[in-house]
């Protein structure tokens, strides 16, 4: 039984610094050292000296790396989707024919390169435009993640470091599937009608169940290209409206500046009109006191007549 006012488990501290990490994978690399050394301080800080070092033990990823994590955390749906199709694809490429594997490798080419055309669009909207070169380091971690358990287990972590490479013995689309029936060689001897029997039926056996393998990567790639070709659409449809809201927001812009114009012409002339208000009252007040003083001149006078007229006694 737990102690009252015990401290929680050091568990949600690791689950802290997990993401964290996924946070600092998510920057881009020209931000990612001076964010990993302020969470790496506030860390230290803090009093987790383990997490500060797993924090400042991270390396920047290059730009194509950054590209394919910002993929797959942006496209959390597609990105499963594609690892699933890897998954198919390298059970199926082990012993499947030549046309098959032709098929999925012009499919394995569109998927790998609508997805890589998707991770430059997001890499440019969030301000860090790719290369020639880095987009095809994108496309190489894209085809090493189909082609590779380890590849496609590094990426669906999240935290690429630097572009990934396919394994130089998966087949191609013109190289035969590893395991494929060959033609014996001239001049051989010919195998025993039961051994022959044997084998001829265990090939069958492979070949129906590379079938229904095959079946299923099939239907797994126009899955994916499908929700491609919806992403594109919904992607278009939301450029469009950008494009719409920010020639809005140009609109109200130049109303705003225009409205800010009169504005200041209109302080202007109110300004103005209160000075010449000021003048006017102090000319106004400078009268009054003039006509005050005649006023008082006048009666003064009167009253100077008045007493010149009383008669001498």
């Amino acid at each position: 039984m737990a102690r009252k006012g015990a401290r929680p488990a050091r568990p949600a501290a690791g689950q802290d610094v997990e993401r964290l990490l996924d946070e600092l994978y998510a920057t881009p690399p020209s931000d990612f050292v001076a964010r990993r050394e302020q969470l790496a301080a506030e860390a230290r800080r803090d009093g987790r000296g383990d997490e500060a070092r797993r924090i400042h033990a991270a390396r920047r990823p290059t730009l194509a790396a950054w590209a394919a994590n910002l993929l797959l955390r942006s496209q959390p749906r597609e990105s499963e989707r594609f690892l699933e199709l890897g998954r198919a694809l390298r059970e199926a490429y082990r012993s499947l024919d030549a046309d098959g594997i032709r098929e999925l490798s012009e499919q394995r080419r569109s998927i790998v390169s609508a997805l890589s055309r998707q991770a430059a669009e997001l890499a440019q909207q969030a301000g860090h435009g790719l290369s020639g070169a880095a987009r095809q380091d994108v496309e190489s971690t894209l085809r090493a993640v189909l082609t590779d358990e380890e590849a496609a287990e590094r990426w669906a972590a999240g935290r690429l470091e630097s572009a990934l490479t396919p394994p130089v013995g998966f087949p191609s689309q013109d190289a035969p599937a590893a395991g494929l029936a060959r033609k014996p060689a001239a001049g051989a001897a010919p195998a025993a009608p039961d051994t022959r029997s044997r084998a001829e039926d265990e090939l069958a056996e492979r070949r129906r169940l590379r079938q229904g393998q095959l079946g299923r990567a099939r239907r797994s790639a126009e899955a994916a290209e499908r929700r491609l070709r919806e992403m594109s659409a919904g992607r278009a449809d939301a450029d469009a409206s950008l494009r719409q809201a920010r020639e809005r927001h140009d609109r109200a812009r130049a109303h705003e500046s225009a409205a800010e114009e009169r504005l200041r012409r209109a302080r202007q002339e109110l300004r103005r009109a209160e000075q010449e208000r000021q003048e006017a009252e102090e000319r106004l007040r400078t009268a009054a006191r003039a006509v005050d003083r005649a006023e008082r001149a006048a009666r003064d006078a009167a009253q100077e007549v008045a007493r010149l007229a009383e008669p001498i006694t």
